[in-house]
């Protein structure tokens, strides 16, 4: 990946009011780290990967329904491996301007009864099960309606979009140019070295800062140390290999990074409430 965010600019589609895609590309085809003045609803059909959003990189899976906010730098890298037969990855996405929603809210009453004076998220949102399901029955529905049936659906969407409880935060906002290269520097770097031993000296030194300054500048980016943000990356990672895979949980925990299993039980149980063993018999 470049240091640059590419700013990117939606396809125009004519005479529609937003711009829907049912994508099957191959793995190799990675979007490079870039950002575009629309939402993205997006909804991984098949495959899996590491998506960065914002401040955020956490692993995906096939079912994944994300919604990113307008400018938020954001990639999505799929792993060849989880290809289909025909060396594919495949997903739905929509995405519509702000401008959309605030004519959908002063054209429809019922839409604006619900939606006006909501504050939109300035976050990334990943959808659970619930919401998810019904994302997911629209955006397939779409792909077989014309486009004043892909509107009514829109409709429909607008207010579980923007009014569900029933999602996760995974981004927040990055409004420096340096300090998204920076960020940028560290997921690559995480995602490529996580199953080994990563020292802050390492990381600093990698970014080209001292110890001490990539420390104070993680933590502002973050919110946290980057020990924990290790720690919550591999935990992370753990948790789709235990509901995607049938390896062993001996074999997970040290494909992640760590070299103890009680150490990976404990600090597993901290985070999710639950054993690794008892995560997989529950998802």
């Amino acid at each position: 990946m470049k240091d640059a965010v590419i700013p990117y600019t939606l396809p125009e589609v004519n005479d529609h009011s937003f711009f829907f895609i049912c994508q099957h590309i191959s793995p190799s085809l990675e979007a490079r780290l870039h950002r575009h003045d629309a939402w993205e609803l997006y909804y991984v059909l098949r495959g899996k990967g590491v998506r960065m959003t914002g401040d955020t990189i956490l692993p995906f899976a096939e079912g994944d329904v994300v919604l990113i906010p307008p400018s938020m730098p954001h990639y999505w890298k799929y792993e060849p491996s989880s290809a289909d037969v025909s060396g594919e990855v495949s997903y739905l996405m929509v995405a519509f301007s702000h401008e959309f929603i605030t004519k959908c809210i002063s054209a429809f009453p019922e839409l604006r009864n619900l939606l006006f004076g909501r504050t939109m998220t300035p976050e990334a949102l990943r959808y659970g099960p619930e919401s998810a399901s019904i994302i997911k029955r629209s955006l397939k529905a779409m792909t077989e309606f014309d486009s004043l049936g892909q509107l009514c659906e829109m409709l429909k969407l607008l207010p579980v979009i923007f009014t569900t409880v029933d999602h996760t935060y995974i981004g927040k906002p990055i409004k420096i140019e340096r300090d998204i290269k920076r960020m940028q520097e560290v997921a690559t770097f995480v995602m490529a070295h996580y199953i080994h031993s990563i020292s802050l000296d390492d990381i600093a030194s990698h970014i080209g800062m001292s110890r001490s300054a990539f420390c104070t500048f993680f933590k502002r980016n973050k919110g946290m140390t980057f020990t924990q943000f290790l720690m919550n990356y591999r935990l992370e990672t753990a948790r789709e290999l235990l509901t995607t895979t049938a390896k062993q949980i001996s074999e997970i925990c040290f494909a992640v990074g760590f070299c103890d299993l009680p150490h990976f039980t404990r600090v597993f149980k901290q985070l999710y409430d639950e054993s690794p063993s008892n995560y997989r018999k529950n998802h």
